[in-house]
């Protein structure tokens, strides 16, 4: 009993607040009494133990190897000569072999275990057999299935530099390093062009906060809502009704009184859902400077100036007509009336507010920014070929009579055509030399084309693969709330109609 009211002490949970025994004790029940957190009696785990406590338990003394250091990483030991180490100082185990400072070796590992004169490393001990054969043989050996990033960070913390690896396994470790951080660059341009250019939270604690973030989740993002997926379509399908008018206005047969008329009409239903749109794009927006730095939102802004630019001309057009017509200066409505057609034409950029809503168009434009190197320099391959073979083709062809090679650039118009394989046969060399020429400008043509397709293809089809899966994600989430109101409304009405009062 003694025992057991002893072990039922020395637990703090199994005491009740009634026990009149925790309260009053005997001299030989204090003697018996456990407290639970007595220092003395519950130890921390710690490997600076007690050497003396040990050595007294202990019969033979540990021998200690003063030419070998030991070293535990992760659990693993290893045992490595101080000579060894001391032929690459910079390393950190080389400082660790040649301080005699205990509290500067300290400071380089993670713990000491002074019983068996170990210093312990919580690092990776797969790699650590890298760093060790290292020291071993002089060389570091780098292995393709390493993640690159891990492997550097855990050199870099051995003071292993990748200079004492292999030539050719540093050129590929080097490849594939940058190769994944070209990934992961990639990668985290997606993900931005994927977000929406602000984000809900930043509307928290500004004016009409409340309102201005139901409004940008109406206009700037589709899936947030039924409503805010209908203004998206109907934004689309306005644009396609303006790009419609416009090229309408420029047949024949819709010039006359009537047709004008509902054109116009249109035109001004379109720029009004336009400037609407822009509004409260405008309104909704948490910083001003953003808004105005967004390419799409400049896109807006050349969609809908047209047509107030438009209505701006033509009321000066009428209002200074007399005044022109009295001074004889007729020449200058003409050219008004040019950039007025000028102004109309730049409605057609309507057509990139698509890409606001357009997954192909986003990826398209995406793929161009990301492979902008590859293209330039396919557009420089394709103005050297033009000078060269305009060159060639004019030195070849300028002695025929009745020539269109005049000049070397009159003949750039041939090789640019030539060179893009579309060949529209306007002007065709006569000579034998001329036609090799031309042989040699197409087979470039073609083998210049076909290089970059293949890249920028699987490019694009890869970031369209992944837009279209984040758009897909969003789009059942909004699916699913929409199931959700339908279910309840369900749910509502078969409650109802089993109310018995639904009959009466």
């Amino acid at each position: 009993m003694r025992q057991q009211w002893a072990r039922r002490a020395s637990l703090s949970a199994s005491l009740k607040i009634g026990d009149h025994r925790g309260r009053c004790r005997t001299p030989e029940e204090e003697e018996s009494y456990i407290p639970f957190a007595q220092d003395s009696l519950v130890r921390q785990w710690n490997s600076m133990q007690n050497v003396a406590d040990d050595n007294q338990k202990s019969e033979t003394p540990i021998q200690r190897n003063k030419y070998l250091l030991n070293i535990n990483v992760g659990g693993k030991l290893f045992q490595i000569a101080y000579k060894v180490l001391a032929q690459y100082p910079i390393t950190r185990l080389g400082k660790l072999a040649l301080y005699t400072d205990p509290v500067k070796r300290l400071q380089l590992c993670d713990d000491y275990l002074v019983q068996k004169n170990e210093y312990f490393f919580d690092r990776d001990p797969s790699i650590f057999h890298y760093i060790f054969h290292f020291y071993r043989s002089g060389v570091l050996w780098v292995m393709d299935e390493m993640c690159p990033s891990n492997f550097v960070e855990e050199i870099e913390y051995w003071g292993v530099h990748l200079k004492y690896s292999q030539r050719c396994c540093r050129i590929l470790f080097e490849e594939k390093r940058d190769e994944l951080s070209e990934y992961l660059k990639i990668e985290k341009e997606l993900e931005a062009e994927l977000e929406p250019m602000e984000s809900g939270t930043q509307f928290d604690g500004k004016f009409l906060g409340r309102f201005r973030k139901m409004v940008w989740n109406l206009i700037e993002n589709p899936y947030s809502s039924v409503p805010a997926k209908i203004i998206a379509v109907m934004s689309s399908f306005f644009v396609l009704i303006s790009i419609v008018g416009m090229t309408l206005s420029t047949v024949e047969e819709m010039k006359n009184k009537t047709a004008k008329m509902w054109m116009e009409q249109m035109e001004m239903i379109c720029a009004i859902f336009f400037t609407s749109e822009y509004l409260m794009r405008l309104i909704s927006s948490s910083s001003f400077k953003n808004f105005l730095r967004a390419a799409f939102n400049a896109i807006d802004l050349v969609a809908i100036l047209p047509f107030y630019i438009q209505i701006l001309f033509e009321n000066l057009d009428d209002g200074d007509m007399q005044y022109h017509e009295e001074l004889h200066k007729v020449e200058n409505v003409s050219k008004l009336g040019k950039v007025l057609k000028l102004i109309k034409l730049m409605r057609i950029f309507r057509i990139l507010k698509l890409a606001r809503h357009s997954t192909g168009l986003r990826a398209f434009s995406f793929t161009m920014r990301q492979c902008y190197q590859q293209v330039c320099c396919l557009l420089l391959f394709i103005a050297m070929g033009v000078f060269t073979f305009s060159a060639l083709i004019h030195s070849v062809e300028h002695d025929v009579p009745g020539t269109d090679f005049t000049s070397i650039p009159c003949a750039w118009w041939w090789a640019a055509v030539s060179l893009s394989t579309v060949g529209y046969g306007d002007t065709v060399p006569d000579t034998i030399l001329g036609r090799m020429v031309a042989f040699v400008c197409i087979s470039f043509g073609i083998i210049l084309n076909g290089m970059p397709i293949s890249i920028l293809y699987n490019k694009f089809s890869d970031y369209y693969a992944k837009l279209k899966a984040h758009e897909m994600s969003q789009s059942l989430q909004l699916s699913r709330r929409i199931r959700l109101k339908e279910r309840v409304l369900r749910k509502f009405s078969e409650c109802w109609r089993a109310d018995p009062r639904y009959y009466r």
